[in-house]
C-alpha cells in the first residue's frame, strides 16, 4: 500500500471545500497570508451586510420591464437591522404605490437587498431574467426592487399585486467564504400572515462554485408551475424532479 504524507492528504481534502483548514502555522500564530486573507474575507462581508442597494441602477438593467421601486418600513439601514419585523412590512408610500397599480398575475419577482446588497447588485439581474425565462406561458407582474426587505416583504406586496405567486429574490447573509450569495423564496397565495414553513427555498446561487442562476432557475420554473397546479408551497412541496444521471453517456472502461 502506497503511503500518503499528511501534508499529500490535507493539500487533497483543502481541494474539495472552502473551508478555512489546514492553515499552517508560524510559531504560535496563523501565517501572515492566512490572517490577510481573513481579515478581507471578514470585511466584505460586514460591506456587504451594511451596503445600500442602488435601485436605480439596478431598474436600468432591467430597462425592457415594467419596474416598482418600494421600501419598507425600517427608516435606515441601522434599523433595519436591529428590527426585523420593520423589514416585513411596507412603508405607508409604497403600499399607497402598490394600491395604485394593482392588477392580477401569475407570479411578481420581488428583488430585495437583506443581508447583501453587494450580491443583489452584482447578479439580481442575470438570475431574475433566467427565473423569466423559465417560466414562459405565465404572466409575470412588475418587478419590484425592495429596500431594507427581509423575506416576508414579498406576501403584502404579492396580495396588493394580485399575484399568485410570490417570488423574492434576496441577499443571503453573507459568510466568510462567500459575501454575494442570493436566495429565492417561492410562496403560494401571498398575503401577510404567510410562515416560512409555507416557502420554498432556493439559496446558495452564487459565482464562485454555487448554484448557477440557469440552474435555480430550471428549479424555480418546476417549482413555481407545481405550486401553482396543487396551490400550495412551502413543506407540502418538495423537489421531487427527477435529475439525469449522467449528463453524456458513461464511459464504458
Amino acid at each position: 500500500m502506497s503511503e500518503i504524507l499528511p501534508g499529500d492528504m490535507w493539500a487533497r481534502l483543502r481541494r474539495t471545500t472552502p473551508a478555512r483548514i489546514a492553515l499552517g502555522r508560524v510559531g504560535h500564530a496563523l501565517p501572515l497570508g492566512e490572517v490577510l486573507d481573513f481579515q478581507l474575507a471578514h470585511a466584505r462581508a460586514r460591506d456587504a451586510v451594511h451596503a445600500a442597494l442602488d435601485g436605480g441602477a439596478l431598474a436600468a438593467e432591467l430597462a425592457q420591464l415594467p419596474v416598482l421601486q418600494v421600501e419598507s418600513d425600517a427608516p435606515d439601514r441601522a434599523t433595519y437591522l436591529r428590527r426585523p419585523d420593520l423589514g416585513r412590512r411596507l412603508s405607508a408610500r409604497s403600499a399607497a404605490l402598490l394600491a395604485q397599480a394593482g392588477g392580477r398575475c401569475d407570479v411578481v419577482f420581488v428583488i430585495g437587498d437583506g443581508l447583501s446588497a453587494t450580491g443583489v447588485q452584482a447578479g439580481a439581474a442575470r438570475l431574475l431574467k433566467a427565473c423569466a425565462a423559465a417560466l414562459e406561458g405565465l404572466t409575470i407582474g412588475p418587478v419590484v426592487i425592495a429596500q431594507a426587505a427581509r423575506v416576508a416583504l414579498a406576501d403584502p406586496i404579492g396580495e396588493a399585486l394580485g399575484a399568485r405567486v410570490s417570488v423574492m429574490i434576496i441577499g443571503e447573509r453573507p459568510g466568510l467564504s462567500v459575501h454575494d450569495s442570493l436566495g429565492i423564496y417561492l410562496t403560494f397565495g401571498p398575503r401577510p400572515g404567510r410562515s416560512d414553513a409555507e416557502r420554498n427555498c432556493i439559496s446558495n446561487i452564487h459565482g464562485a462554485g454555487g448554484l448557477t442562476p440557469e440552474d435555480a432557475a430550471r428549479t424555480l420554473g418546476w417549482l413555481l408551475r407545481e405550486a401553482l397546479r396543487r396551490e400550495l408551497s412551502g413543506v407540502a412541496l418538495k423537489d421531487d424532479q427527477t435529475p439525469a444521471l449522467f449528463s453524456k453517456e458513461p464511459d464504458p472502461t
